[in-house]
């Protein structure tokens, strides 16, 4: 930290303090001057004591900090809003027409390569697309379900379906909901918390997509539907931890027995773990914005983009676990306590910006969508656009590219004049999940003018390339952090967790009669009686999510049974997939009941994004320094090279941030 940052102060002078004033919410984007929805609670920001002068900071690294506070902020070199234009050359006008097409590679059919190679075949340009699977497209945005990917059925009741990866969109990723709806995809409420049945007009049609930009200009994607308003929240959904369970309403109205249990210390007792980080996190938002009212507004354009600059300054070198310790000066209890119940623990080495960040997309306050259907009908509504010039099964395995300020000598394929891109491929036996090798024979090379790499550096990591590319690029390919991210899906033959009691004993004496009582005498909690939301645990599950809506006619549903990431995440990974079925099932068992066993299929769906072969990890999370060290070089062109994917955004793990990437190079290709 330099002199001038901000201190927030000791564990007792400042979060029990901000805890007795209530909190403020966060805003993390948009225009300057509007005001965000308040948060439950309001907590006054801490003064900042202002920017350091030019002789008391590293001139260097405060104009890095600059220039990643205006990628994050999507601040164009004109200080226009990026944004904006790239909702208007997505959604409403595409690419200019070329007069120059160029062949153009694309490497990864992931939604970030389909999208750009659609903007640029629009466009004019000869374009191709190279995909290593060999069974299907959308890399990490994966459905299980019966369609395009398989024509066997996942689960037992072929009506049913679960995310392998991308679930849900927050309502300010205006990107990912303006292209839903521009390809007439049917979307619908995604329910973070459980709702109350009845309320609200949640099957209305949606709301019309609408972003004000900084520079005051406003988009929408058309009036929308009307009538449509979210459910009120239930929060009966369930935090089960050292042995203490407690609804999350009880927990909001009485938290000390749960917080007893982490062992916190007595003056933050009484509040809950959400209200506890969002007063830890007050002052960090003061760097940018200001208190207005109930909520906060942005500074104005200059010190928001200044001040943005100034908390990555001051900030990047940190883990979140160093933040919460140093700064926080948490013990250990309340550090466990927001780690365990609001999903800090696994990354609290990893830095703390991301998790900043991610405290706004992931928060109580935050509306969320899903696609009837599954996401991956994303994707596949898109496909046949791309269907002539993909093709399947296609691994790139080396890659050569001509760069004229790059030692070329011994490039073989590529040269001044052309073609500047070569690229040899194999196919490949088994599949992303299931080892295999390269197929004898199967070689086949491509070139092109320009190539767009948009595979996940994890997995560039594995590809020859020659010559060697730029010392910074080629450190970010070799350092850049993928996180484990592990789902375990279990299939129930009835939807136990919207049961009353009344209902669980009509369904379990309709099995055999006297069940019910039988189950009873076992002992376990009431009914969870909940519709959408989630459990939290601290047993190995960790994180259960219900499905928001009834699929079709179906009696039954598919439950997110553990939900992991990082270390959580490893551990099932070293498990084989049956053996992920029994352990989630008993893991559910401790917080729902036994009883929920009646209902259990025998059949799930497990996915481990670091065991799979094309992935090679969850998504980029970056660690303490990365920001500034290695994302910097990440986006940025290599010669004919140019990349795309969400680890080029700084939304990384969201679809937004690889649209965002992909409007991105397109517009890079287009304009050479």
């Amino acid at each position: 930290m330099t002199e001038s940052s901000p201190s927030l102060g000791s564990r007792r002078s400042f979060l029990a303090s901000a805890l007795a004033a209530g909190a403020a919410a966060p805003l993390l984007s948009g225009a300057p001057a509007a005001a965000a929805t308040a948060a439950p609670t309001t907590v006054p920001a801490q003064p900042r004591t202002g920017l350091p002068t030019a002789g008391a900071r590293d001139e260097a690294r405060w104009q890095t900090c600059l220039g990643v506070a205006r990628q994050l902020l999507l601040v164009g070199p004109k200080d226009e809003d990026l944004k904006l234009a790239y909702l208007r050359t997505l959604i409403d006008e595409g690419l200019p027409k070329t007069t120059r097409p160029k062949n153009v590679l694309v490497i990864g059919a992931g939604i970030s390569g389909i999208v750009s190679a659609l903007l640029l075949k629009g466009a004019g340009h000869n374009v191709t697309v190279l995909e290593a699977n060999g069974n299907r497209i959308g890399g990490r945005i994966k459905t299980f379900r019966r369609g395009p990917e398989s024509a066997r059925a996942p689960f037992s009741d072929p009506e049913l379906h679960a995310e392998a990866g991308a679930m849900r969109i927050p309502d300010t990723h205006v990107l990912t909901l303006a292209l839903m709806d521009k390809l007439k995809l049917k979307r619908q409420p995604f329910y973070d918390v459980d709702i109350v049945p009845g309320t609200g007009h949640p099957d209305a049609p949606p709301p019309a997509v609408s972003y004000t930009a900084f520079t005051g200009e406003t988009w929408t994607n058309g009036p929308g539907g009307t009538g449509y308003t979210a459910p009120d929240k239930a929060s009966n959904t369930w935090i089960w931890a050292n042995g203490v369970r407690a609804r999350y309403a009880e927990y909001a109205a009485d938290p000390r027995a749960v917080n007893r249990g982490f062992g916190m210390s007595p003056d933050v007792l009484d509040e809950t773990t959400h209200n506890q980080l969002t007063a830890i996190l007050a002052p960090v938002y003061d760097y940018y914005s200001v208190q207005s009212g109930s909520g906060r507004k942005n500074m104005p354009f200059e010190q928001w983009v200044q001040g943005w600059a100034q908390l990555i300054y001051d900030f990047d070198g940190y883990s979140m676990g160093r933040f919460l310790t140093e700064h926080a000066q948490l013990t250990d209890g309340t550090l466990e306590g927001i780690g365990t119940i609001e999903n800090e623990t696994s990354r609290l080495p990893l830095g703390f910006i991301h998790s900043f960040l991610d405290f706004s997309d992931i928060a109580p306050g935050t509306s969320y969508w899903e696609l009837t259907g599954g996401t991956a009908t994303l994707p596949y509504a898109l496909a046949p656009g791309v269907a002539d010039v993909l093709k399947m099964n296609r691994r790139v395995v080396e890659l050569e590219y001509y760069d004229p300020t790059q030692d070329c000598r011994d490039c073989t394929h590529v040269g001044a004049n052309g073609p500047k891109v070569w690229v040899r491929t194999v196919r490949e036996s088994g599949s992303e999940d299931v080892p295999g090798a390269e197929v004898p024979g199967s070689s086949e090379e491509f070139t092109a003018d320009v190539a767009i790499v948009t595979v996940p550096f994890s997995s560039l990591r594995h590809v020859q390339i020659s010559p060697l590319m730029s010392y910074r690029k080629r450190r970010a390919v070799i350092e850049l952090h993928y996180d484990a991210a592990t789902k375990v899906l279990l299939e129930f033959n009835r939807r136990w967790w919207e049961f009353t009691e009344d209902d669980w004993k009509r369904e379990l004496d309709a099995i055999r009669p006297g069940l019910y009582d039988q189950y009873q005498a076992a002992g376990g909690p009431p009914a969870a009686n909940v519709v959408g939301g989630g459990s939290v645990t601290d047993n190995p599950n960790r994180f259960i999510y219900h499905p928001s809506h009834q699929i079709g006619e179906s009696r039954g549903g598919v439950v997110l049974a553990a939900y992991t990431w990082a270390d959580d995440a490893v551990r099932w990974d070293s498990l084989e997939e049956q053996e992920r079925y029994s352990y989630a099932l008993r893991g559910m068992q401790e917080v729902y009941g036994r009883r929920i066993e009646a209902f259990y299929t025998g059949h799930g769906k497990t996915q481990s994004w670091v065991r799979n072969r094309y992935a090679c990890g969850e998504a980029a999370i970056l660690a303490p320094d990365q920001l500034t060290q290695l994302h910097p070089a990440i986006g940025t062109p290599e010669g004919p090279l140019h990349f795309a994917g969400e680890h080029t955004s700084l939304k990384h793990a969201w679809i937004e941030g690889a649209l965002e990437s992909a409007v991105r190079t397109a517009l890079e290709v287009n304009a050479l």
